[in-house]
């Protein structure tokens, strides 16, 4: 057995936008309106040609508040992003 995660493993960690959408309850082409008007907080990751979402982020920015991408990476008071650790590009 080797220490790589399964691929369905890592499905489970980040999102397409459709599964986003779902996630939030609103339109696939929503989640594109939300992240180009910088309404989404998060940003997606590049994996090839593929835009995908880290799920935990996506859950720490619901659970902040779901507040716009200009007050979601503003540092916290210490020098610290509000995003979760290691999703920081």
């Amino acid at each position: 057995m080797g220490t790589e995660p399964h691929t369905a493993e890592l499905d489970c960690l980040v999102l397409t936008a459709g599964e986003v959408a779902k996630l939030l309850g609103v339109s696939e082409r929503h989640v594109w309106a939300c992240h180009s008007s910088g309404l989404l907080g998060p940003r997606p990751i590049a994996l090839g040609r593929s835009k995908r979402w880290r799920l935990e982020e996506v859950r720490a920015w619901l659970v902040a508040g779901a507040p716009p991408r200009t007050e979601w990476e503003l540092p916290e008071p210490g020098g610290h992003c509000n995003q979760p650790e290691g999703a920081r590009a």
